[in-house]
C-alpha cells in the first residue's frame, strides 16, 4: 500500500465533509484550520506520509495543543477537543478509503471539557429584553421586535433565524420550518407573541427594508435591503439589552434565548424529548445538561417552601 501525504489526504477529507456530509462553511472552516495545524506538527516530526503516522504522533499534537508554543496559546479543552474530533475523523476516513491499513487515532481521547451550565435569564428579563427591542417604532423596530421574539418563541439558533425565508413561516397555524445543522429541517411551533411581532414587521416594516437589489424571498432584512447577517443580529441584541438595563449580563448571546427557551419550557413542566425535538439536537443527552439547571430551581423551590428542608 503506497503512502499517501497527509495534506492530500486532508483534503479529500474536507471535501467529504463539504460534498457528501454537507457540514456547514463554519464548521469546515474550523476542521481545515485545525487539520493545517495538525499537518504542520506532523511535518515538523518529520513525518510525510498519514501511515507514518503513529498513535504517540496524535497524543503528542494533543498535548501541543493543551500546552501550546511560541506561535499558539495553549487550548482550552473544548478547543482541543474540536481537534481531536478532526484528526480522529481523518484518520478513520483514511482507513475506511483503503489508504492506511490502521486508525492510529481511534484511542486517543478528546479531554473532557469542564460542564458548564447553559446560561438562561429570567421570564421578567425576557420580556423586558423585547420589549426594548421595539421601542424604536420604524421598520427596524418592527423586525428587531420579530426577530427576538421569534428567537426566544422557537429556541431557533440564530443562524437557522437569519436564514429564514417568508415561505418558511406558517402563521396561520402558528409553525415554522428550520433548517438545522447537516441541513436537518424540523417544523416548531409559534407563539401568538411572536406571531403577532412577525405579522406586524411582515405588515409595515419588512416592505419598507425590501429595497433595491435585496434578497428575494428573504424574511430578515438589513437597511439595504439584503438578509441580516449574524453580526447585525447580535447587535440588535446588544442593543435590545442596554436599553433593557441588561447591559451587565454576562455572556448575554443570542443563544442565550435558545438557552432560556429551553430552561423556561422544562421549568413549565415540558418533557425533555419534546424539548430535544424542538432545539433539533440529535441526542437527548445533549438536551439534558439543561435539566441540570431545573435541578437547581427545584433544589431552590424546596428549600425554601419544605418544612423540613432547613436545617
Amino acid at each position: 500500500m503506497a503512502d499517501v501525504a497527509v495534506e492530500r489526504v486532508v483534503t479529500g477529507y474536507l471535501d467529504h465533509l463539504t460534498v457528501e456530509r454537507g457540514l456547514s462553511a463554519n464548521t469546515t472552516s474550523s476542521y481545515r484550520r485545525d487539520l493545517r495545524r495538525y499537518c504542520a506538527f506532523l511535518d515538523a516530526a518529520g513525518v510525510r506520509g498519514l501511515g507514518e503516522v503513529a498513535e504517540s504522533d496524535v497524543t503528542g499534537f494533543l498535548t501541543a495543543l493543551r500546552t501550546g508554543d511560541d506561535e499558539h496559546p495553549p487550548l482550552s479543552a473544548t478547543s482541543a477537543a474540536r481537534a481531536v474530533v478532526a484528526v480522529r475523523g481523518l484518520h478513520r476516513f483514511a482507513l475506511l478509503d483503503g489508504l492506511v491499513p490502521d486508525d492510529v487515532a481511534a484511542q486517543v481521547r478528546p479531554p473532557a471539557p469542564a460542564r458548564r451550565l447553559p446560561k438562561a435569564v429570567t421570564v421578567e428579563q425576557v420580556e423586558a429584553l423585547l420589549e426594548a427591542a421595539g421601542l424604536d417604532e420604524g421598520p427596524r423596530g418592527l423586525r428587531d421586535r420579530a426577530l427576538l421574539e421569534l428567537l426566544y418563541g422557537t429556541g431557533a439558533r440564530i443562524s437557522e433565524a437569519v436564514g429564514l425565508a417568508v415561505d418558511d413561516l406558517d402563521l396561520t397555524h402558528g409553525s415554522v420550518r428550520l433548517a438545522g445543522k447537516g441541513g436537518k429541517q424540523r417544523v416548531v411551533p409559534v407563539g401568538s407573541y411572536a406571531i403577532r411581532a412577525v405579522e406586524a414587521y411582515l405588515v409595515r416594516g419588512r416592505p419598507a427594508l425590501a429595497t433595491g437589489s435585496g434578497v428575494r424571498g428573504a424574511l430578515f432584512l438589513n437597511a439595504r435591503g439584503g438578509r441580516l447577517s449574524r453580526q447585525s443580529a447580535w447587535a440588535v441584541l446588544r442593543t435590545a439589552a442596554e436599553r433593557a438595563g441588561l447591559a451587565e449580563v454576562a455572556d448575554l448571546s443570542p443563544h442565550t434565548l435558545r438557552h432560556s427557551f429551553a430552561t423556561h419550557l422544562l421549568d413549565g413542566g415540558a418533557d425533555v424529548r419534546v424539548v430535544q425535538e424542538l432545539l433539533g439536537h440529535a441526542s437527548v443527552t445533549t438536551t439534558q445538561v439543561y435539566t441540570l439547571v431545573t435541578v437547581d430551581r427545584l433544589r431552590e423551590v424546596y428549600a425554601t417552601s419544605h418544612p423540613r428542608a432547613l436545617h
